[in-house]
């Protein structure tokens, strides 16, 4: 579906966004825990999720049935972020219709895009996460629509020029420390510095709050927030993400899809926080935060230590948190998409870590993004190439994608990218942990 310059591809996945259908699987029957050490205290209790996805007779298109409940799930939250932004793409019942279509050929019009009907992944991707950041927003958010001549609409113009490196002021339902990194950058200018930006992306930057003095001691907190801001002016510039056909840089494929992936991961934590019991969503972040002490010698770890050490001592970590497997992966979901959104990279590595340890090798992707860019972890390709072939070989092997399931050829792409940037080095599989954590209600 991000095949650069196919029309075809995304013509016929365009309007898709992160499945939240196997994530509310994962919700099985949970038990009553509480918070261990003092850090947070909790309310747990796990009940069974309802899946909310009607069985219907599709009659749109004779292809209608071969639509997959990941991609309807996708379907559904690109028509929740038109209709949020007042462009009418009907009930969100994840099938794209005509009414969709012409709710996607208004929402470029708006912004000036070409109108052709079917989203590019850029024009999804800012989509989607423009309706993250105004949900997150909250009554920011409401007095910054009210302020507008546009109205809601307007957020898509104020998160625009904000991108291009305008006003920061306007930024809605972005934690303080996005924009205080976001303010470093210079403003866009036309043509594209491309230069500019590129040696910006490929700088390496580590995580300053590890508990490990001599490695991560007095290192600048990098903001992945304005990297992939950076990152996705560049693909935007460039006509599309790279495809595996077309790598000339294996470095900035894996930007690409550590932003992408980083997208994913908060929509779908957007999503199961609705069906979190008796937490605001400023409760759940707050509650999130304990993954941050907790996870901080194993998330510093990975830095340093072979993965499948840095796995086995997670295991263990899990075992001493008294905690259900369902319950701890639920809420590692949520605390993963709070963490990207709120630029807190060790409480989004806690969580991914924990995920991993728990069965989901899927997500060690995000690890291996960290370590090969140097984001939230110290810059190492030789580390990193471990958790790419965790997540790749379990993608080869059937595993449920989570981010970009319609891209057909993400798993290759990633293969070959992190081999570009580490040479035929052997990498180990890691995962995460999880002890003194939050975990939250989950209802129908």
């Amino acid at each position: 579906m991000f095949f650069r310059g196919s029309v075809g591809v995304l013509a016929a996945a365009a309007m898709f966004t992160v499945p939240n259908a196997p994530a509310r699987a994962d919700l099985a029957d949970g038990l009553v825990g509480g918070v261990v050490g003092g850090v947070v205290g909790g309310v747990i209790v796990n009940e069974a999720a309802k899946n909310r996805e009607r069985k219907r007779t599709t009659t749109y298109r004779s292809t209608a049935p071969s639509v997959s409940s990941a991609q309807r799930a996708e379907t559904r939250q690109v028509q929740t972020s038109l209709n949020y932004f007042g462009f009418d793409a009907g009930y969100p019942d994840g099938l794209a219709g005509q009414r969709t279509r012409s709710a996607v050929s208004n929402y470029q019009a708006f912004m000036g895009y070409p109108v052709t009907g079917y989203l590019t992944p850029f024009e999804q991707n800012f989509l989607v996460t423009s309706h993250s950041r105004a949900q997150a927003g909250g009554a920011y958010t409401a007095q910054r629509v009210a302020a507008h001549p546009q109205g809601t609409r307007g957020l898509l113009l104020d998160f625009r020029d904000e991108m291009m490196g305008g006003n920061q002021a306007q930024s809605y339902g972005v934690p303080q420390t996005v924009p205080a990194a976001r303010s470093q950058e210079e403003p866009m200018h036309a043509p594209l510095d491309e230069a500019a930006l590129q040696a910006d992306i490929d700088h390496s930057e580590q995580d300053s709050g590890a508990a490990l003095p001599n490695f991560m001691a007095g290192q600048a907190t990098a903001s992945l927030a304005s990297h992939c801001n950076k990152v996705n002016l560049l693909t935007n510039s460039n006509g599309g993400f790279m495809t595996v056909s077309a790598m000339n840089d294996p470095g900035f494929a894996l930007n690409e899809q550590f932003c992408l992936a980083r997208t994913y991961a908060i929509a779908q934590g957007e999503d199961l926080v609705k069906s979190v019991s008796g937490f605001t969503p400023a409760q759940i972040e707050a509650q999130c935060n304990a993954f941050g002490p907790a996870m901080r010698d194993h998330v510093a770890a990975v830095s340093l230590e072979d993965g499948d050490k840095v796995q086995r001592d997670v295991g263990g970590f899990i075992l001493k948190s008294g905690m259900s497997p369902a319950q701890l992966g639920a809420t590692a979901k949520i605390c993963l998409g709070v963490g990207y959104r709120t630029d807190d990279l060790e409480v989004a590595m806690g969580s991914a870590l924990l995920l991993v340890a728990l069965g989901e090798p899927v997500y060690a992707e995000l690890l291996g993004h960290h370590l090969s860019q140097g984001i939230g972890a110290s810059r190492r390709a030789d580390l990193s190439l471990g958790w790419y072939e965790k997540a790749v070989n379990a993608l080869e092997s059937g595993a449920e994608p989570i981010f970009a399931p319609n891209q057909p050829d993400r798993a290759a792409l990633l293969r070959q990218a992190a081999y570009g940037i580490s040479g035929d080095q052997q990498g180990s599989g890691q995962s995460g942990g999880a002890n003194a954590l939050p975990v939250f209600t989950i209802t129908e």
